[in-house]
């Protein structure tokens, strides 16, 4: 399938802290398929940010999207917690602190991120997202 062809993947995980590694494998392999291979360690670090977030911060069901479109790769993860995340710090400024680092590497790694409330089949929550160009 040609790289310019748009398409979207939504991978449903449950609250489990395992669920990072399934996503982050998911991922490598829809990347490899559609021939987006130099993409895939940002892309990794990225998406596990995100599933990591949505599983350690909320106590519901959370879910990893990927969308490409247009030269662009969406990763974003949603879950049951309607709360806007806590602000990226900068990542210099965090050292080697656990918490804290996940949006802050989000934001130096990706072209765009950003987050917006999404409500999935009847449970209120958040979308975090964030953007890689291909270029």
């Amino acid at each position: 399938m040609p790289e310019y062809e748009p398409w979207e993947y939504t991978l449903y995980i449950p609250n489990d802290v395992r669920a990072v590694t399934v996503a982050r494998r998911t991922l490598r392999l829809i990347l490899t398929l559609h021939g987006l291979i130099r993409l895939t360690d940002t892309a990794e670090l990225l998406a596990a940010e995100l599933v990591s977030n949505a599983v350690r911060h909320t106590k519901g069901p959370a879910a990893l999207r990927v969308r490409w479109s247009a030269g662009v790769l969406r990763i974003g993860a949603w879950d049951a917690n309607p709360e806007p995340p806590e602000p990226p710090g900068e990542l210099d400024m965090l050292g080697v602190a656990e918490e804290g680092r996940g949006l802050a590497l989000v934001k130096a790694c990706a072209d765009l991120w950003g987050w917006q409330p999404l409500a999935r089949h009847g449970n209120r929550g958040k979308y975090v997202w964030c953007e890689l160009a291909a270029a």
